[in-house]
């Protein structure tokens, strides 16, 4: 079986090596995708993703790995594959928004903001253009960070979040298996316990 990995907005392919070497060591082969959102807007890189995505189908069975605007890039490349493309076993989301995230709605004006992340980062922040990515066509595991600031400070208040994203954020009725780990958002991808809980549900899928 084949693990493809995506990174988040402002990352890098490296953010997932920690992941992904523990992955290999269980006998899967892995690789990973990169983009720059300040280089190329949402729906080139999902262009780009989704052809990539059409290589491994062709190549035997693959599962993908998606971490934050990773994930929702997946979500968007997945579902844009034509018929008959063989899917993949299951899709992880790390810390992945799928409604509009809060942080990039307050941030959207922000010259900085809008500079470093340009047409990803409005799109996070849209709800127009967050429903438009639809829900992910095939099983699904949610891995959600509760490790973040709660309270009156925080801009989640009360809510479990990992500092980035909410636990409402990345929760929706069409995601039925969600796991929550006390990590933070960046950690999420270099976490031993999210391999760990990869690994498992990819055993479980092997023996259905």
């Amino acid at each position: 079986m084949h693990a493809l990995f995506v990174h988040g907005m402002g990352r890098s392919p490296l953010s997932g090596w920690p992941l992904l070497r523990q992955l290999r060591r269980a006998g899967l082969d892995t690789s990973t995708f990169g983009y720059a959102v300040s280089l190329e807007d949402f729906a080139r890189i999902r262009k780009r993703l989704a052809s990539r995505l059409l290589a491994l189908a062709a190549q035997g069975s693959y599962v993908l790995i998606g971490h934050s605007l990773g994930g929702v890039l997946l979500r968007a490349a997945v579902n844009s594959l034509p018929p008959g493309t063989p899917q993949p076993d299951r899709m992880f989301l790390l810390g992945v928004p799928v409604h509009p995230a809060r942080l990039a709605q307050k941030l959207g004006r922000n010259p900085l903001y809008r500079v470093l992340t340009r047409d990803c980062g409005q799109l996070l922040g849209s709800p127009a253009r967050m429903s438009e990515v639809g829900p992910a066509s095939v099983p699904t595991t949610v891995i959600a960070g509760v490790r973040g600031l709660a309270g009156r400070h925080s801009p989640f208040g009360g809510e479990p979040n990992d500092g980035l994203v909410s636990v409402s954020e990345v929760s929706a009725e069409w995601l039925v298996d969600q796991v929550r780990v006390p990590i933070v958002h960046t950690l999420l991808p270099s976490s031993r316990r999210v391999a760990e809980i990869i690994l498992k549900r990819l055993k479980a899928t092997t023996h259905e």
